[in-house]
Formats: C-alpha cells, sequence, structure tokens
C-alpha cells in the first residue's frame, strides 16, 4: 500500500507542476486520428493514371464505331467510290464529329504522347480517316446541290462555331502529330473559312451569337475559335490567326472577367446595362483551356502573349479560392450548394498542370491543389471506363434554377475529352520529377 500511496503522490505532484486538462489530453490523443478523406489523397502514380485513360479508352472505342451503313441492307459500305444514296453513320453513343468530339481527339492525342500507348493515337487516326474520306466523297455533292443528303453535312456546310471550332484544333493537332492523312487539310480549311470569315461578329471583331439575345457572346466559344485559329497560326506560320485567337480572348475577357472573384460569367449581352452574374463551371473551363491552348503555340514575342499570360494566371488564383474539399468545382463556382461536376474539374486540372509543367505558374503552389483535382476526377471513372457526374449540354441563361437542377448523364460527352485531358498532362507532371521514368 505504501508504494502505490508513493505512486498516486507523484503523479500528483506532476500534474500540480504541469496541469492538463481533460481537454488537453484528448486533443493529444485526437492528433493521433487519421483523416478520412472522401477521396484518395496525396502524389499521384503514373500507373494509376494510365489505368483510368485505357478504361476510358477502352469504353470509348467499343461505343464508338466508325462505319458508314448501307440503308438497304443494313451492312457496313466497304467500297467508299461507290456509296449508296440514303448511307448512314453507324449510330454510336457519342457523335464522330461534334464539339465535344474534338475534345475528345485532342485528348487521345495527348494520353498517347503522354504514355506512349499507340491505341489513343489509332483510336484518332481510324476515326479522322473515316471522316476525311466522306468529306471527299460528299463535298463535291453538297456544293452542287446544297440539298442533296449527306451524313457529315455539319463537317461540309458548319454553321456554327460548335460545329467547327474544336473539331479543327483537332485535325491541326493530329496532322502535325502525323496521326491525320494529309487529305483532311481540305477539311480544316474549309472549317477555318467558317470561323475566320463566316460567323457572325460584333464591330469590334468578337465572334458573338444572335440567341438568346442579339449580339450575344458565349463564353464556350472561345474553345470553339481560339484554339482553331491558334493551331492554323502555327501549321501555316501565319500572324493574322494569332492575332485573332488573341483578340479573342483579351475581347472576352474585357467584358466577361470578374477581376475581384478571378472568374468569368457565362454570358454577356451588348446593350444589357446590367448582366446578372453566373460562373457557370464549364464555360470556365472552356475559357481556362482555350487560353492554355493559345499559349502553347503563340510565339514569346508576340505583343499580346504577356496579356494573355497575366488572364490565365489571375484566372487560375480565382479557381484555387473555390476548390471543394473534395478536390472538385461546383457547377456555379461561387455557389457551395450547387452540385460538384466532372468535366469543369478535369479541365482545370488539365489546365493547370500544363501551366506548371510549362513554368507559367509555381509549382509548389499548386502541384497539391491539381494532384487533389486529378484523384477526385479519376473517382469518377466507373469501371466501364464512363464518367460521371459531367453536366449535359447548357445553354446561357441569366438566373440560378436553370444552372443548378442541369441533369448529369454518362451519356454527356464533354466529359471524356477533358479527363483524357487531364490524365495525360498529369502523367507528364508526375514525369518531369522523375526522370527514371520513360
Amino acid at each position: 500500500m505504501t508504494g502505490k500511496r508513493n505512486w498516486v503522490a507523484a503523479i500528483s505532484m506532476v500534474l500540480w507542476l504541469f496541469p492538463l486538462s481533460f481537454a488537453q489530453v484528448t486533443i493529444f490523443n485526437a492528433d493521433r486520428i487519421a483523416p478520412e478523406y472522401p477521396v484518395p489523397y496525396g502524389p499521384v502514380k503514373v500507373e494509376s493514371v494510365q489505368e483510368v485513360l485505357i478504361r476510358i479508352h477502352s469504353y470509348l472505342d467499343g461505343c464508338t464505331p466508325a462505319r458508314l451503313l448501307d440503308p438497304k441492307t443494313n451492312e457496313p459500305v466497304t467500297d467508299f467510290g461507290k456509296i449508296p444514296a440514303g448511307a448512314v453513320i453507324e449510330p454510336g453513343a457519342f457523335r464522330l464529329m461534334s464539339y465535344e468530339w474534338g475534345v475528345t481527339y485532342s485528348g487521345m492525342l495527348l494520353a498517347g504522347q503522354a504514355t506512349r500507348d499507340p491505341r489513343f493515337n489509332e483510336y484518332v487516326m481510324r476515326r479522322l480517316d473515316f471522316l476525311t474520306e466522306l468529306f471527299v466523297h460528299y463535298a463535291p455533292l453538297m456544293r452542287a446541290d446544297p440539298k442533296s443528303p449527306s451524313p457529315i453535312r455539319q463537317v461540309v456546310d458548319p454553321r456554327s462555331l460548335d460545329d467547327s471550332g474544336s473539331m479543327c484544333a483537332a485535325m491541326i493537332k493530329a496532322l502535325r502529330a502525323g496521326v491525320a492523312p494529309l487529305g483532311v487539310m481540305p477539311v480544316i480549311e474549309n472549317y477555318i473559312a467558317f470561323i475566320s470569315g463566316k460567323q457572325f461578329r460584333l464591330p469590334d471583331g468578337t465572334l458573338a451569337r444572335t440567341r438568346p439575345f442579339p449580339d450575344t457572346l458565349w463564353l464556350d466559344d472561345l474553345y470553339m475559335s481560339v484554339p482553331a485559329l491558334a493551331q492554323m497560326g502555327k501549321v501555316k506560320e501565319e500572324a493574322r490567326y494569332y492575332d485573332d485567337a488573341v483578340r479573342q480572348v483579351l475581347q472576352f475577357a474585357e467584358r466577361m472577367f470578374v477581376k475581384e472573384k478571378g472568374l468569368y460569367m457565362h454570358g454577356w449581352v451588348q446593350g444589357m446595362d446590367v448582366h446578372p452574374v453566373f460562373h457557370w463551371a464549364r464555360a470556365n473551363g472552356w475559357a481556362l483551356m482555350a487560353i492554355t491552348e493559345l499559349l502553347e503555340v503563340l510565339p514569346e514575342n508576340h505583343p499580346g502573349r504577356a496579356r494573355v499570360l497575366d488572364l490565365l494566371r489571375a484566372h487560375i488564383r480565382g479557381l484555387a479560392s473555390c476548390q471543394s474539399g473534395q478536390g472538385l468545382w461546383h457547377q456555379l463556382l461561387d455557389r457551395n450548394d450547387s452540385y460538384l461536376e466532372t468535366s469543369a474539374s478535369a479541365m482545370f486540372a488539365y489546365c493547370i498542370a500544363r501551366a506548371i509543367n510549362r513554368g507559367w505558374i509555381d509549382r509548389e503552389a499548386h502541384v497539391q491543389m491539381v494532384q487533389l483535382a486529378w484523384h477526385a476526377v479519376s473517382a469518377r471513372v466507373n469501371a466501364q471506363g464512363q464518367v460521371e457526374g459531367t453536366c449535359i449540354g447548357t445553354g446561357m441563361q441569366f438566373e440560378p434554377t436553370f444552372y443548378y437542377y442541369r441533369p448529369t448523364s454518362v451519356f454527356a460527352a464533354h466529359g471524356y475529352g477533358s479527363v483524357l485531358h487531364a490524365g495525360a498532362e498529369m502523367i507528364n507532371l508526375i514525369k518531369s520529377k522523375r526522370p527514371d521514368l520513360p
């Protein structure tokens, strides 16, 4: 008993000299509890990224056939010199010539470069070969008779930036990479002729739409025009394309970039005195991707480069301030009660990773941000290779409910190209610190 009393006395003396509250003891113990992250957290491995990209490729390769069907037999047409009247492209889960699929082709090319896996380039090659062959057949027919039936009407006769810009940029990238056939150049020139000479513009040359109001700017149109113009400047070595691309970025930003938040509004209407401001996530993704792709090819000595780079940095600062704790961004970026959206989050991950890799922004200040984003994005690629949580196609409105309740779907094509971009650039980011990797 004496020993026990001495032990109790000793403890009492320690507590008297160094008093600890119950709360303090609890805090010390709590420090040893591991956080329960809702998505993986920490460094990203090349192998895990590649697995996600391959899963997406496998899904898309199986559900986007590049075949023309005879309307009478429903059998594939094998002789493109004898295409029967009324032939149709075999339906798949996604359209091979949509603006979303232009992003997907570009993403496949990046994935091929980053992984050195030939299946990604082969995906692009087969489909661009197919579309080029169809163009060769149908373009003369449609020019002779604009009302003649054609399964590639929007390629031969584009009538919007959605019809032309993204596909044009992807085709030029594929041509420069040696993946597209040389015969694709007439298709490219047909697209760029629409963007440069036929699309409606405001008096100062800003590309615009006539809906839902006259003289309307949609932020989406930066991606539907600028990458194509920039790539054309690169392949033709003509300054006028670079100049037009820079003009679009700066004139859109003058009207639509909200400096206080570092975010863009979605829509702007000439003559409207007060614009209700909605920072739709994917529109901001389109803008950031457009600027990123412009900087990629814009000559270092171009007089507008510094201003474009400043916009990129300011936008990334704004996005950093509203990234969610799960790593994704909200459908309306500054409204945390709107849902977390995949395609925009992937776009941001790609652009921020590319900006780090090119030295446009500080690596240490942003690398954890982009790692967290990739973990969250990749968690939304299901076992079949489908991308979940992507907002469907969306118009422009000046009220919140429209954006809050847009459905999401694995068949919203916008998610696939953006995730391919993000994964490919994450691999480049990891390899930039791993000289031992091939």
